[in-house]
């Protein structure tokens, strides 16, 4: 277990100096977890002086999408790493910020089937419904476009959640994605999706613990969608 944190130590560190180089500033935290489906950084103490200036001003849009062209070349080459670091190969990544709570997570979905990372319980694991979890998800997922085909949950650690969701796509979104409104179909989801998750989920009292996050990014053409629960440690 040891020599797994060191390595996520390793990782976590080049994550921070792959963004400083990348935005001018690093974050004030950089926190990596794993298991045998996904890595999960959580940064939190990153927001530039031009993207808070954009901020104060309303302009969150524009933040987003600047920063999700970065972060796409940012992956790139931290996907390289992860694979030495590691010894796996990486699939898609993750990402999504918090910018009131100036947090973000970016996920690297990992290629195998290896029982490599598992992490010990100690318990905490029990004290969640999963079962319950699945069926929140769905529920709100429903309200805002269909209940998934597929959703699994996937405890990172004791304090990191992430959820998968397959099938999600209604066919009026399938059709803005094949003429080219990608982007603004993201944004569009992003609020509405974001708004329901915070406002109407009893994630709280199924956790049974206070959530500090909740991100959600897509992979629109795949037809996934991923979550990210950040429980207060």
């Amino acid at each position: 277990m040891e020599y797994i944190q060191d390595k996520l130590k390793h990782v976590s560190s080049y994550m921070s100096k792959l963004l400083r180089k990348k935005f001018g500033r690093g974050p004030e935290s950089c926190y990596a977890a794993i298991n045998n489906r996904y890595l999960v950084f959580y940064i939190r103490g990153f927001i530039s002086p031009m993207e808070e200036v954009l901020l104060q001003e309303k302009r969150s849009k524009s933040v987003t999408s600047a920063r999700r062209t970065i972060i796409t070349s940012t992956v790139e080459e931290l996907k390289g790493v992860i694979q030495v670091t590691f010894d796996i190969e990486v699939g898609s990544f993750y990402h999504d910020w918090n910018f009131p709570n100036n947090s973000g997570v970016i996920i690297a979905a990992l290629q195998h089937d290896e029982q490599r990372f598992v992490q010990e319980t100690r318990g905490e694991e029990e004290s969640v419904d999963i079962e319950k979890l699945e069926a929140e998800v769905n529920r709100i997922s429903g309200l805002v476009q269909k209940v998934p085909n597929e959703t699994t949950v996937h405890r990172i650690s004791p304090t990191i959640y992430v959820v998968l969701r397959i099938g999600i796509l209604i066919p009026i979104e399938k059709a803005l994605i094949a003429k080219g409104f990608e982007k603004e179909l993201l944004f569009t989801k992003d609020e509405l999706e974001k708004a329901h998750f915070h406002r109407s989920g009893q994630f709280e009292q199924i956790f049974r613990r206070q959530v500090n996050d909740i991100f959600v990014d897509w992979n629109l053409k795949e037809d996934k969608g991923l979550m990210c629960f950040v429980l207060k440690s």
